[in-house]
């Protein structure tokens, strides 16, 4: 291959040498010339190539290309959520994914998801017809949490969501989909008159297994398509059209989240999850792609990078969200996870499956939650009542613990699953173990509110959901202004990760085409 030439126009003439490489590299938006002077390599905004050599032309050794924000990830996504990135901010149960917080991801541009789980529906209501009112026009999306023991809720959030024609939501923690879930789907099916489909209902399903997967990228089975045929909830034209369609429009490969999380790193799971899709779209001869994103550890433009690069459609962010302020949660807690260090989380018992076992990724610095919990699920399985435990035990329970008596707390829960769930009540009054798992539920409910609310009284018990990618964020702001949680805003947040993984890129081009310029990421700040 002949050697290439570059002519720099004189009227624009500008070399840059290492000091200034830094500052051409974040301009993502123009592309430059690489060429070599005295030696060093430089970038020129301006020129022509030639095989020819001519008067002060300069040896070129390659092009730095222009690459925006946008280019990253699926544009489809972009398309279908209305977004200007690829790039969407997780739910957060209990609403600490507030309103605020959607509507300022919404505004910028990104995908905000409120978190609904845990609040109850009429609360739900007053949320969405806020959203509604401050964001009429999107982009936002509505978590929707897998509750298979009250699937009556879950269908009553779907009316909700069909009701205000939300077009959007993030469905987490589900194994198998539901009636409900299909529902929303199917709901949103119809035929133009040209013979095109419009699905107008998109779900995003949060997952870390490649079997959910599987089921999430297939078709409805027909059994939830008859069921929803016979109850007229759906049409005939709608279940014939979702028989050739998958229940998601977009997979969120979550690997090692705050919260509920299955500890599993995304370099490993992220290309599991595209192989499946990749051998679902074939076999089902799809005619749009499902889409495969990225979370569980993304909190910085590297994390970001490594996740476009490994081809993800789009990223998903959590934890870093939670210690921003339009955060729904204390100031308190804001404080503790602005100095989260990567090996200042572990494992707890989860509320909402204590009994079998599932955990949640929290914080362990400045609060003595996970460890109390863990001593909840030792004495759960150790003892088949509370009655059963010794006194010495007891007291300990009551007073290190719980630090209420348990007659208070068992008053309270059954006020609680009065209202909200009568039948796991029931089982509590046949069942002393049952009785005995629901007041420890009852510390384990209680421990989030007073981390949101708060409580002088109870911070030291406050469970606060973090994964590790917290202390990479900390580590990565550290410095700067963004070290205070008050100065932390989520689109501002966004917006910097999206910029600095092309400032990376660019960076990286220069890299691989073997540039000896001696570049360093010094924040992108």
């Amino acid at each position: 291959m002949k050697d290439l030439w570059l002519k720099p126009i004189s009227d624009n003439y500008h070399l840059d040498h290492e000091s200034e490489i830094t500052n051409k590299l974040k301009n993502h938006e123009t592309p430059y010339f690489i060429a070599v002077q005295n030696d060093k390599p430089c970038l020129v905004e301006n020129g022509y190539l030639s095989t020819t050599r001519e008067e002060d032309s300069l040896p070129c050794i390659g092009i730095l290309p222009a690459i925006s924000p946008s280019n990253c990830g699926d544009k489809s996504f972009q398309a279908d959520h209305g977004t200007k990135v690829s790039y969407m901010a997780g739910g957060m149960a209990n609403g600490i994914s507030s309103v605020d917080m959607v509507v300022a991801l919404g505004k910028a541009g990104f995908l905000g998801s409120f978190g609904t789980g845990g609040l109850s529906l009429s609360q739900i209501e007053v949320e969405i017809n806020q959203v509604k009112k401050r964001l009429p026009n999107g982009p936002y999306t509505f978590n929707f949490l897998n509750n298979p023991f009250n699937t009556g809720y879950e269908e009553a959030l779907i009316g909700l969501y069909l009701k205000y024609e939300i077009r959007s939501i993030e469905a987490a923690a589900f194994i198998n989909p539901s009636p409900a879930l299909v529902h929303f789907k199917i709901a949103g099916l119809s035929r133009e008159k040209n013979g095109n489909v419009i699905s107008r209902n998109k779900i995003i399903v949060k997952l870390s297994r490649e079997e959910v997967a599987i089921k999430f990228m297939s078709p409805p089975s027909k059994n939830i398509i008859n069921m929803l045929l016979e109850s007229a909830k759906i049409t005939r034209e709608q279940a014939e059209l979702a028989r050739s369609m998958p229940i998601a429009d977009d997979i969120t490969a979550e690997a090692d989240s705050g919260g509920h999380t299955d500890n599993r790193p995304f370099v490993s799971l992220l290309p599991q999850i595209l192989t499946i899709r990749d051998h679902m779209q074939k076999k089902y001869a799809y005619t749009k792609k499902i889409r495969v994103g990225a979370a569980g550890g993304i909190s910085t433009p590297q994390a970001a990078l490594a996740a476009f690069s490994m081809g993800a459609d789009y990223i998903v962010t959590g934890s870093v969200n939670q210690s921003c302020v339009e955060a729904a949660t204390s100031e308190k807690t804001k404080q503790l996870l602005s100095q989260v260090k990567m090996a200042d989380v572990m494992m707890a018992p989860a509320a909402d499956a204590f009994e079998s076992e599932g955990r949640v990724q929290v914080i362990k610095k400045g609060t003595m939650f996970p460890m109390i919990a863990n001593k909840l699920l030792e004495y759960y399985n150790t003892y088949e009542s509370i009655e059963e435990m010794p006194v010495v035990e007891k007291n300990k329970l009551e007073k290190n613990y719980l630090k209420k008596d348990i007659e208070s707390i068992w008053k309270e829960t059954e006020e609680f699953f009065k209202e909200r769930d009568p039948k796991t009540l029931w089982k509590a009054e046949q069942s002393a173990k049952k009785k005995m798992a629901l007041i420890f539920r009852w510390y384990l409910g209680n421990s989030s509110m007073w981390a949101i609310k708060g409580d002088e009284k109870r911070m030291f018990d406050a469970q606060i959901w973090c994964g590790q990618s917290m202390g990479a964020f900390n580590e990565w702001v550290k410095g700067s202004r963004l070290e205070k949680p008050e100065n932390r805003k989520v689109a501002e947040i966004a917006d910097l990760i999206m910029k600095n993984v092309v400032y990376l890129m660019r960076m990286n081009f220069l890299k691989y085409i073997h540039t000896p310029m001696e570049t360093e990421f010094d924040g992108g700040f």
